[in-house]
């Protein structure tokens, strides 16, 4: 036997707006609206889904599972997500591999990576 990912969940207060922003910048779709409830949003050219359920008290401080996107225009990538709402958090470079956390709207950490 073996494990898939079925889908990776975020947990929000208000998920709906989220769920929006995350199918927007991630050129998804979303698939699914459970009654404001549960979003689930299909990712293009992907089997993979991301969820945004609600929660009324989002687990506190740093997440212990984050996303990690690629792209070719780190710095252009980062300026657009950035524009749309995300944070800045931190860059990071190693050899001709770089990186930069950011923060959702909510407050979720995730990294855009460029290199290798």
């Amino acid at each position: 036997m073996a494990l898939s990912i079925g889908m990776i969940t975020f947990d929000s207060a208000n998920p709906g707006p989220l769920a929006t922003w995350w199918a927007e910048l991630t050129g998804g779709r979303i698939e699914q609206d459970n009654g404001g409830y549960f979003y689930i949003v299909a990712l293009p050219d992907s089997a993979q889904k991301l969820g945004f359920q609600a929660v009324s008290d989002p687990t506190p401080g740093k997440n212990r599972v984050h996303l990690d996107l690629n792209t070719e225009h780190l710095d252009g990538e980062v300026k657009r997500l950035v524009a749309a709402g995300a944070t800045e958090v931190h860059r990071q470079e190693l050899d001709d591999f770089s990186w930069v956390t950011l923060a959702d709207p909510d407050g979720n950490l995730f990294c855009v990576a460029s290199g290798h």
